[in-house]
């Protein structure tokens, strides 16, 4: 196995440009005090907000490998389009299985990110109650796709997460959507739905990767607004 295959973008260039061209965006929202006193909403310093957004997008291309399940055969080398967003399967050579990963743009900051939000705001109960709704609803509407793994509507759980956390809290709505949001998908879509993607064919199995990432990229940005 050639480590180098587990990093790469999992959009077509179009849709990563689409991608980019909304950071770009919100980095021009940023300069104009928009967007900055949305994420200083969330709990997110003005300096930090750039290199977040950036780190997240560039980091859903890097894949840490964490577990191999056996597999007799794996798609390679193509496209499956699901949601209406293409999304890209890498080409592989001699692979030994369906390789579990998690992401770092998808999966590791969003985490470290809602634990330090849930500690710095003090959301136990509530982010609890939070997460757990979206776990629910993320795990229905989770969908196991053949060569790519779980995906997800990509625009109806930030909403969902958005909703939740105005009925539990309307001062602490934008901190507690992204931590339930982003937890909740990460939870109810990836990690309850790993036994189901045996047999798929799928070569990189990407916790917060492929199919959950244009989600949890979006909840950062509904959760703030």
């Amino acid at each position: 196995m050639h480590f180098s295959n587990l990093h790469y973008f999992p959009f077509e260039l179009f849709f990563f440009f689409l991608l980019l061209g909304a950071l770009i965006l919100l980095i021009v929202l940023i300069e104009l005090d928009i967007l900055e006193y949305a994420y200083e909403r969330i709990g997110i310093s003005q300096r930090y907000i750039f290199s977040l957004l950036l780190l997240t997008l560039l980091g859903s291309s890097i894949n840490i490998p964490i577990a191999q399940l056996p597999e007799q055969e794996v798609m390679s080398g193509t496209t499956v389009t699901v949601f209406g967003i293409p999304y890209i399967i890498p080409m592989v050579v001699d692979w030994p299985g369906t390789v579990i990963a998690v992401n770092l743009g998808g999966a590791v900051i969003p985490t470290l990110l809602s634990l330090y939000l849930l500690v710095k705001h003090r959301l136990y109960a509530r982010g609890l109650m939070g997460i757990a709704i979206v776990v629910a609803v993320s795990y229905i509407k989770a969908t196991p796709v053949r060569g790519l793994g779980i995906a997800v509507p990509f625009f109806t759980l930030p909403l969902i997460a958005a909703g939740v956390a105005l009925l539990l809290s309307r001062k602490l709505a934008p901190p507690l959507a992204y931590i339930s949001g982003s937890l909740g998908i990460l939870i109810g879509a990836d990690l309850l739905n790993l036994n189901k993607i045996q047999g798929f064919g799928v070569p990189i199995a990407s916790i917060g990767g492929a199919g959950t990432f244009d989600g949890i990229f979006l909840t950062g940005i509904v959760a703030g607004s």
